[in-house]
């Protein structure tokens, strides 16, 4: 099983990249370093129209390059709105748990009243079965003074147990209320993220949409030359990325438990991205980080922006197999940094999972789930 799993993610590497090459540039130091080629065939100059090589025109007169950037900067914007719509969907299960936990509180704070109430109504019954007289009264009336002085610190005995209970009775009403008025509160947030998540849902929708019918109107050839733009997009950008010397003092070795995360979400490899999803078939991109981290035995928050927001943040030349590295300004996608300067994630609908350059996206910063 995990020679087949080597397979699956190596070729996934190779799909993707080609290969990993060994990188030597002044400032930069040898060592081997995730990179792809440039595609075989590729043109090096915009050739005339009709000419060999020249790029395929895309729907509406675009060229095919801007068709995949309007289709990235789509499914961008659906990744935004999934990140908006699974932090509500956690806020709204947060708030669903805490309504459960007030409703238990509620029911055992009437249970408690009841029983104050029966051992009032005890004590009154009491009362009138000794004839109605006050306790102060019956004590006076009293002839024995050992009868007396007993009596009397049962009476102070019973003032207080009253005065207690009475006590008890006021707090537990007082506690009721604010169950009461704490439940009315916990509703209305549930109410406003739900409404966050329909119309998170909503864009999501609507995003990806959007996207499918621009890939739609592409023929065969032009969705084969889509992918191959995308690489070399990826390539563009991972190869600027590593030429600023980023991966030179990138060395760090992963933890046991980040040994852990990397090997569940590389396991993943080849499983399709479905938006909201956590596994255990598909996954959003925060769905795999999060669950990679929970199979090493370590909680952390459900979405990208959520895990930029709580979790430390590290140098990028301080970043070991395991960190999460998160991407774009609006902090919506999030992949995990596998050594190599790589890293795995889940890129969008109608991609799977895959292996890719750390620096094939715009980083915002690097996080650590086991700081």
């Amino acid at each position: 099983m995990g020679s087949v799993r080597r397979r699956r993610g190596a070729s996934s590497l190779v799909l993707l990249c080609a290969m990993a090459v060994a990188l030597t540039a002044p400032g930069l130091a040898t060592g081997t370093a995730y990179a792809a080629p440039a595609v075989p065939g590729a043109p090096t100059a915009p050739a005339a129209p009709g000419a060999p090589g020249a790029p395929l025109p895309g729907p509406g007169g675009k060229s095919l390059e801007q068709v995949r950037k309007d289709i990235e900067e789509l499914y961008r914007q659906a990744g935004t709105a999934t990140d908006a719509y699974n932090l509500a969907e956690a806020e709204t299960k947060a708030q669903s748990d805490k309504i459960v936990e007030i409703a238990n509180l509620v029911v055992a704070g009437k249970e408690r009243i009841a029983t104050l109430k029966s051992r009032a109504g005890a004590a009154a019954r009491a009362q009138y079965r000794s004839g109605g007289l006050p306790p102060g009264a019956r004590l006076a009336l009293s002839e024995d003074p050992n009868q007396f002085l007993d009596g009397a610190d049962r009476l102070r005995q019973g003032e207080k147990a009253a005065s207690d209970l009475l006590t008890e009775l006021d707090r537990t009403q007082t506690d009721l209320q604010r169950y009461a008025e704490e439940a009315s509160e916990r509703w209305q947030k549930l109410e406003a993220n739900r409404v966050k998540q329909e119309e998170a849902k909503k864009q999501i929708e609507e995003k990806i949409k959007a996207a499918e019918e621009l890939e739609s109107k592409l023929e065969a050839e032009e969705r084969a030359r889509l992918i191959q733009l995308e690489q070399e997009a990826q390539y563009r950008a991972q190869t600027a990325w590593l030429s600023t010397g980023a991966m030179k003092d990138v060395n760090g070795k992963a933890t046991d438990a980040g040994k852990q995360a990397v090997h569940f979400a590389t396991a993943q490899i080849g499983k399709p991205y479905k938006w909201g999803a956590v596994g255990p078939d598909s996954f959003d991109c925060s769905g795999l980080t999060s669950q990679a981290w929970r199979a090493a035995g370590r909680g952390i928050p459900r979405t990208s922006q959520e895990q930029l927001r709580l979790l430390p943040k590290i140098a990028l030349k301080d970043m070991r197999p395991g960190d999460l590295i998160i991407y774009f300004d609006d902090a919506s996608h999030v992949g995990m940094y596998v050594g190599d300067g790589a890293m795995v994630h889940a890129p969008r609908p109608g991609r799977n999972v895959t292996m890719a350059g750390a620096g094939s996206m715009p980083i915002k910063a690097v996080v650590r789930p086991d700081a």
